[in-house]
């Protein structure tokens, strides 16, 4: 990383594929904005529309967005019984789920089945694989992170996010770490652990988790005057217009407001550089 720039940031916005308004505001963003890069999921509604508006963006980076909670899976639910319920979707219960993977080897084993799935529709969209992080961060999860690892390597990962919010940035930023936010800073050293000894490029700083949803322009001007050194990766979850579908998850989300943010070109001015996962790596 010779000459790279002291402060480096990347720009991304996750759900990529959730529905059009936000697979709009990830290509306005881009366009017109200062979106560097998107995280798709792969069996979401609008995903088919996410990868069409992908191929028409040559600058756009996108990875895998890993869904193994809260969503819909690849694999249908009678060849991952343990995982899904009979609509073939993940359930929201996060820690029982993560308790149940580090005990019940057959659960693994439907869990690599799905997380192969993923990758494997990922790269059949022909989109090179830019990165990968996982949906609510399930891959903190060390055997999710050792499968995800080793599966996505076979597909070409080169490079994986680490969620890690410095607390001390925060409380500049005027935001306390409560003890989960603090834990989750201190267990994704696990995960960037596994990343390094397997050879991928990861991020320094994560932000995007204690704002996640509210990623507006005023917090985001707080947090260019406190980036850190390092390569940092800003995260957002943008839509382009009102949406039931997305009120529906994320009823508090300002996915609108966080989309005016990255067109906000006074903004983009008060940020270190912006690159990419792919590009950083070759520095």
């Amino acid at each position: 990383m010779k000459g790279a720039p002291i402060k480096r940031i990347i720009v991304s916005a996750d759900d990529f594929g959730l529905s059009e308004s936000v697979n709009e505001a990830v290509e306005t963003a881009h366009r017109s904005g200062f979106l560097t890069s998107a995280s798709l999921m792969m069996n979401a509604p609008a995903t088919l529309d996410a990868v069409r508006r992908a191929r028409r963006l040559p600058g756009l980076a996108v990875g895998l967005h890993l869904v193994l909670v809260d969503g819909p899976a690849m694999l249908p639910h009678a060849a991952i019984p343990g995982l899904v319920d009979a609509s073939g979707r993940f359930g929201a219960d996060q820690a029982r789920r993560g308790f149940a993977y580090s005990f019940r080897p057959a659960l693994r084993r439907q869990l690599a089945a799905e997380i192969e799935a993923q990758f494997a529709a990922f790269a059949a969209t022909g989109l090179p694989l830019d990165h990968a992080d996982a949906h609510k961060h399930m891959h903190v999860h060390p055997g999710v992170a050792r499968l995800m690892i080793a599966i996505g390597q076979k597909f070409g990962l080169t490079a994986l996010r680490i969620p890690a919010e410095p607390p001390a940035v925060l409380a500049a930023c005027g935001t306390a770490a409560g003890f989960g936010a603090r834990a989750l800073y201190r267990w994704s050293g696990v995960l960037r652990h596994l990343a390094r000894r397997a050879g991928l490029f990861v991020n320094d700083h994560a932000f995007g988790i204690a704002w996640s949803g509210h990623m507006t322009a005023p917090r985001i001007a707080r947090l260019a005057q406190q980036l850190p050194e390092g390569l940092s990766e800003l995260y957002f979850h943008p839509a382009s217009r009102p949406d039931p579908s997305l009120a529906a998850l994320m009823p508090d989300y300002e996915h609108e407001a966080e989309f005016r943010a990255l067109l906000d070109a006074d903004l983009a001015a008060r940020l270190p550089p912006r690159t990419t996962y792919s590009a950083a790596r070759t520095l």
